[in-house]
């Protein structure tokens, strides 16, 4: 197989992915994305919705609500990624593409709240997406350990820097390009 039957086979797999995965009804209380091909659907809980929304309401301080997305779908580098982070921040001057999907280059900020079904996929493989597309700032809130760990300085598809902060303490974003501080105080644990 040359290089460009590769690509031809793969823009046809993502493109027939694409179309179903837009066809495809979640029940309502459930969130779906897709991960290296694989479609994944787990049910929000209410731990799950009071870290995303508190990390939001934070954010909200210091950015405008049109930069600030949850659960919206973006395409990023590796195969068949489309995910629809729990809170994405995207560029002031960030344009949607001709998909109506913004794109990964314009993500400054990405948020993960771990659901027990799918923390593999936050620690592992969206990690590694997360740091190919230079997401400058990639937050895991941990409710079952506690913890957040913020990642940052992407470099060659892993991140340099690594924090990890106990749920109560505060989350220094200030040497970030976000130059803010989270607090994690109301945090709830799993």
């Amino acid at each position: 197989m040359t290089v460009l039957e590769v690509r031809n086979e793969m823009a046809v797999d993502k493109r027939f992915l694409d179309e179903l995965f837009d066809r495809m009804t979640v029940p309502e209380g459930y969130k779906a994305e897709i991960v290296e091909g694989t479609v994944f659907m787990w049910p929000q809980r209410d731990t799950h919705w009071e870290i995303t929304m508190d990390i939001l309401e934070q954010l909200r301080v210091k950015y405008p609500r049109k930069q600030l997305k949850s659960d919206v779908r973006v395409d990023y580098p590796g195969h068949l990624n489309g995910f629809a982070s729990d809170v994405t921040l995207v560029a002031e001057a960030a344009e949607k593409n001709g998909k109506v999907l913004w794109l990964c280059e314009d993500v400054e900020f990405v948020a993960e709240v771990i659901s027990k079904g799918t923390a593999q996929n936050d620690y592992g493989p969206k990690k590694t997406a997360y740091a190919l597309a230079e997401v400058p700032v990639y937050l895991i809130a941990d409710p079952y350990q506690g913890k957040c760990h913020l990642f940052t300085q992407p470099k060659d598809g892993e991140y340099v820097s690594e924090l990890s902060v106990a749920f109560g303490a505060d989350v220094d974003m200030t040497t970030t390009h976000l130059g803010l501080t989270l607090s994690t105080d109301e945090f709830p644990r799993g």
